[in-house]
């Protein structure tokens, strides 16, 4: 795709390279961690700085949306799956920051797609037939876009797409035609970059047993959704890229769910034992389940086996700062709310966005976790 991952990230990935190839040169080896801690506190502080910028456009959206009266605008806002512990820290700021802007709340309809794509087309449907001003869309199936995308626009309603990223080919029509689609969210690849990253940092390098490879294990999210398909790439890629040789001992799907993901967890490690070095989740909520099932295997998070997620979840940073976890990356669920609202506000002055409104991820590790908890409120 055309986005590219941020420099930050670049840098990052460039830190760990070093880290890796310096063995022996204890001084190199000191040098290189210091560095790599300097980028970790840089993207910490670039992450309050995010913070606090965001704040401040807050204040002068809504000083601004106060020329346009949104009090009597309808908003529909189609959710996947309420359920879903980072879509519900989503929906809940997106209503905040709704009200915030002028909408009246009852105004703001938000509704669950119980993860079933039927449902959520009827949902969608209904919202066109009530006449409502504006819809945003997290898709129950990204490759469902195309159909959603023709239902909205061909009813004159502007359309912010949020979380779930439709394919390149449906975004470049929505610029081919001049649409009043975009998407708001973060590059998936980055996220997975990070979790990688955070493994490569480390002393050993994600190497427990020392034989020179890192076996890991992946549980995926859905595996029709991009975001599990980057997380899932780029995590290894990034291992790879840091010159770590890998082995591959389970790929599971848990689709999002931490019950699921603990059950495939605990039957990873009942069939793989001491051998799993590594276990990447492609969000918290399963890193949450992964966590459950390692305990009751009766083994250590940062002793026998290493633990990454994605989302900064408040009980997974509680266990990255308690060492239950060995690391997650801040899926920036405030910024992105904010910036779909922002969207939907300047569709509804008549004004256009860029089909792509696009936000960095945040590594979190026991460096700056408390940084993120604060963040998160």
């Amino acid at each position: 795709m055309k986005k590219a991952l941020s420099i930050l990230t670049v840098s990052a990935m460039a830190v760990s390279m070093l880290a890796g190839c310096g063995s022996s040169n204890t001084a190199a080896t000191t040098a290189a961690a210091t560095e790599a801690a300097k980028t970790e506190v840089a993207a910490t502080e670039a992450a309050k700085t995010e913070t606090a910028a965001a704040t401040e456009a807050a204040t002068a959206a809504a000083a601004e949306a106060g020329a346009t009266d949104l009090a009597d605008k309808k908003v529909g806002v189609c959710i996947y799956q309420f359920s879903d512990n980072f879509m519900t820290l989503f929906r809940t700021e997106l209503q905040s920051y709704l009200e915030s802007l002028g909408f009246k709340p009852e105004n703001i309809s938000i509704v669950d797609g119980a993860n079933d794509q039927a449902t959520q087309t009827n949902q969608i449907q209904n919202f066109i037939t009530s006449g409502v001003d504006v819809l945003i869309i997290n898709p129950v199936n990204s490759s469902s876009a195309a159909t959603i995308t023709d239902m909205v626009t061909a009813a004159n309603i502007p359309l912010v797409y949020i979380n779930r990223e439709p394919d390149e080919q449906e975004e470049k029509r929505w610029a081919d035609e001049n649409m009043n689609v975009t998407y708001v969210g973060c590059d998936a690849r980055q996220s997975g970059t990070m979790q990688g990253e955070i493994v490569a940092d480390l002393e050993n390098k994600g190497d427990i047993n020392g034989d020179g490879k890192v076996s890991y294990i992946m549980i995926e999210g859905d595996p029709e959704n991009v975001d599990a398909q980057y997380r899932t790439e780029f995590s290894v890629k990034a291992l790879k890229d840091a010159g770590i040789e890998v082995e591959e001992l389970d790929d599971q799907v848990g689709n999002w769910d931490q019950a699921q993901a603990q059950s495939l967890v605990a039957n990873s490690l009942a069939q793989h034992g001491k051998d799993i070095e590594v276990v990447f989740c492609n969000n918290d909520a399963m890193a949450l389940g992964a966590l459950q099932a390692i305990e009751a295997a009766g083994e250590t998070v940062g002793t026998d086996v290493y633990l990454l997620g994605v989302d900064a979840l408040q009980e997974a940073c509680e266990n990255v700062k308690s060492g239950k976890q060995t690391g997650t990356v801040f899926n920036d669920h405030i910024s992105q709310s904010h910036s779909a609202a922002d969207a939907a506000v300047k569709y509804l002055k008549g004004e256009t966005n860029d089909h792509y409104i696009g936000c960095d991820y945040v590594k979190v590790t026991t460096s700056n976790v408390d940084d993120i908890l604060a963040s998160l409120g």
